[in-house]
Parts: C-alpha cells; sequence; structure tokens
C-alpha cells in the first residue's frame, strides 16, 4: 500500500472533524433508528450502543489526540552498519490491511478508523447489526473526508455481512487481510479464531479482580471499589470480583460495611464459602465457573483469600488477564502483587477504570490487547504498525 504522507493524513482528520461538527444531527438521527429497534434489555450493550453530543464530542477529541501525533510509519527503531559495510536500518511500518469486528459501540468507528488510517492501514470494519445506521452515516463521513482530499475510499470499508458470510470472508478472503482485531466476547474470539487465516490481535474479557490487602486504608478501598463497579459496567475495565484478605483487622464488619456499601449503590452480591458464613443473606455460588465470568452488570463477586499469594494465584487462574488492581499501604505487597499477576493492566491503590488508551496516555485507542504479541494494553497509534529491515548493500554476498 503507498505511503501517504503525514500531511495529507492529516489533512482527512481535519476534514473529519469539520464534517463530524457539521453533522451532530445526521448522526444522532442514525443512532436514533438504531435505538428504537434495540431490545433495551442487554443494559450493557445499549450503553454502549446509544449516542448524544457527549459521545460525539469524545469522537472529535479522539481525532484531535491523533491528529497532533507525530507520524508512526518509517520510523528508525534500529540502525547499524557491520564490519562488512552491509548497512542495516530496521523501521517502522503499516500492517497493511486491519479488519476489526466489534458490536454496539459506533464510537469504535471512528477511533479505530483514525488510528488506523494514521498508521497508513486500510481499514475493515465490521460492525454489529445493532448499530448499522449510525456506523454507515460515520462512515459515509469517514468517505467524504478522504474524497475532499482527492484519496480513494477503498481506505476504509464497512462490511455488512452476516454471521455466515464473515466466517466465509475469514476462511476466503477477498482481499489481503494482515490483522484481525475481535473485540468483544469469549464466543466472538472464539468464532474468528477458528475461522480467521491471518494473525489475530485479542480484545478479551475483562473479568477484573480487586484484592484487598491486611494493611490498608479502608476509607482508599470504598472509594475505588465504587468507581470500579459502578462508574460503567458496559466497560471491560469495571470490576467484577474483589477478594479480602480474612486476615484483615475486623474482617467480619469490614466485609460486612463493604456488603452495605455496594447493595447500597445497587450492586448484587455473590459470596463464596468463606464470605457467606459473614454475609449470610447473600446468595452463595454454586458453581465455579462464576469465577471466569465477566459480569457486565451491577453484580460484583465477594471473594476471601488468607494471603496475598493465595489472591495472586486465584486472579492468574480466572482473570481474563486484563486488568487486576491490589488495595495496600504496603509497597513491598503491593510490588509482589504487580509482579505476579498476569495481566496487561496492574494497579496499586487505584481503579481498574484508568485501563484505556486516553486514560493512560496513549491517546485513542482500537482496543485493549490482551495478548502478548505484539502489544499488551491499550492498542494506540504507536502499536498499529510492524517493522520491516531495509539492507543496503554493495554487491555484498554472503560466503
Amino acid at each position: 500500500m503507498k505511503l501517504l504522507s503525514e500531511d495529507i493524513k492529516n489533512k482527512v482528520l481535519v476534514s473529519m472533524v469539520n464534517l463530524i461538527k457539521a453533522n451532530y444531527t445526521t448522526i444522532l438521527e442514525a443512532n436514533k433508528k438504531d435505538i428504537d429497534a434495540f431490545n433495551k434489555k442487554d443494559q450493557a450493550m445499549y450503553d454502549r450502543l446509544i449516542l448524544n453530543e457527549k459521545k460525539i464530542d469524545g469522537m472529535i477529541q479522539a481525532i484531535e489526540e491523533v491528529h497532533v501525533q507525530q507520524d508512526p510509519v518509517g520510523k528508525v527503531i534500529e540502525s547499524k552498519t557491520l564490519d562488512s559495510g552491509l548497512e542495516i536500518i530496521n523501521k517502522t511500518a503499516p500492517f497493511g490491511t486491519i479488519m476489526i469486528i466489534y458490536e454496539s459501540r459506533p464510537d469504535v468507528t471512528v477511533e479505530a478508523t483514525v488510528l488506523a488510517f494514521k498508521a497508513n492501514n486500510k481499514i475493515l470494519l465490521k460492525g454489529g447489526k445493532e448499530a448499522i445506521h449510525s456506523n454507515k452515516a460515520i462512515v459515509a463521513l469517514w468517505h467524504k473526508a478522504l474524497a475532499e482530499n482527492n484519496l480513494s475510499t477503498e481506505y476504509i470499508k464497512l462490511l455488512t455481512m452476516n454471521r455466515e458470510e464473515t466466517q466465509e470472508f475469514l476462511k476466503n478472503p477477498t482481499e489481503p487481510l494482515d490483522l484481525i482485531v475481535p473485540r468483544g466476547g469469549e464466543r466472538l474470539i472464539k468464532f474468528v479464531k477458528d475461522h480467521a487465516k491471518c494473525a489475530v490481535l485479542v480484545s478479551g474479557r475483562g473479568n477484573n479482580f480487586l484484592y484487598v490487602d491486611t494493611e490498608t486504608d479502608w476509607h482508599q478501598v470504598i472509594k475505588v471499589i465504587l468507581n470500579a463497579k459502578t462508574h460503567k459496567i458496559s466497560a471491560c475495565n469495571a470490576l467484577d470480583k474483589i477478594l479480602v484478605n480474612r486476615n484483615i483487622e475486623n474482617f467480619e464488619g469490614k466485609l460486612k460495611d463493604l456488603n452495605t456499601v455496594l447493595k447500597s449503590n445497587g450492586v448484587s452480591v455473590l459470596v463464596d464459602k468463606t464470605s457467606h458464613k459473614v454475609l449470610t443473606e447473600e446468595k452463595l455460588i454454586e458453581d465455579d465457573a462464576v469465577w471466569y465470568e465477566e459480569f457486565l452488570e451491577m453484580k460484583c463477586l465477594v471473594g476471601t483469600v488468607d494471603s496475598v499469594e493465595q489472591a495472586i494465584q486465584q486472579i492468574n487462574t480466572y482473570s481474563g488477564g486484563h486488568s487486576a488492581t491490589i488495595m495496600t499501604t504496603n509497597k513491598t505487597t503491593a510490588q509482589q502483587f504487580m509482579e505476579q499477576v498476569d495481566c496487561a493492566a496492574v494497579y496499586h491503590n487505584a481503579s481498574t477504570r484508568f485501563t484505556d488508551g486516553g486514560q493512560l496516555g496513549a491517546g485513542a485507542e482500537l482496543a485493549i490487547s490482551t495478548d502478548k504479541l505484539h502489544h499488551r494494553g491499550p492498542l494506540g497509534l504507536k502499536e498499529l504498525v510492524t517493522n520491516k529491515y531495509y539492507v543496503y548493500g554493495d554487491g555484498h554476498i554472503r560466503v
């Protein structure tokens, strides 16, 4: 794919900002068609689907953040000249064509596209049918922005295939496909991995944990838990599981206090066997499979552990590898937890809600990767490139 100059790419982004500002009403009207057709019983998906002026302002902000970031393509990673005179330069390079498969969130149609485009990739957008009108309206604006700058609309393509057609496309793509990012639940990820023939970068389930140590500021614990659990239940960085060390001072009193605070804020509580001895009125989990679940609702599981080592083991067994927090005033214990927990983001005395490109200083994000290759965490602009070796010789041969 032809490398575009940073100047022309930025001009497209400026055009898109102006087009969005001029088309608030068009976007909201398209989104209303999706909302009217949607079954609102799925609260998490509904929260992700609905657009308002604040969310559209967020789309504009995402584009503006990427606009001011340096072009990630063609940057020298390493340069050296061997004794033979062979010159070797390793540079960043575009992936080529990136496909993102996602549900509900029309704002992804802006954020994923702006990142892929500025990193000089073509992007195929496979949004869910529940957001079809919103996505079509947004992609139409992207196409206008490209056309205003004499570029082909092929850089950005909205796919409207059903499940069977998507499966066939993954098996036998009708165009070169270099990377797929499935952004959704376990079923979507499995579907893509089962059928794709190219690299897949997983934006996996959340199922995030928070561990309460014996040495902690209880007021701070409650504040962080409430933010992580209730701030936005539809986000993959929301809290699902709380582990309390039963050697904490006034264990029973603190467990009851936590339960009262959660329930008074509309959170239903599940408990393990040890916690149930104290919180006798709460629902006892009947199947350990619930430890694997990402709730995406006002529900939380409160469990008990005997040590930080047990907490680490439990998190590494059940979590989605997304985010985990330790609440402690002991820095040594915090470091042990953060080094040994196997998640993309680990926190000390902070909410899991910060696992977000903008919040972590990376700007807009295409997704939160829970894979270890080639990147883990927020997929920002700098992460949407691969690399290429440029080797310069003068008739060199290997002997």
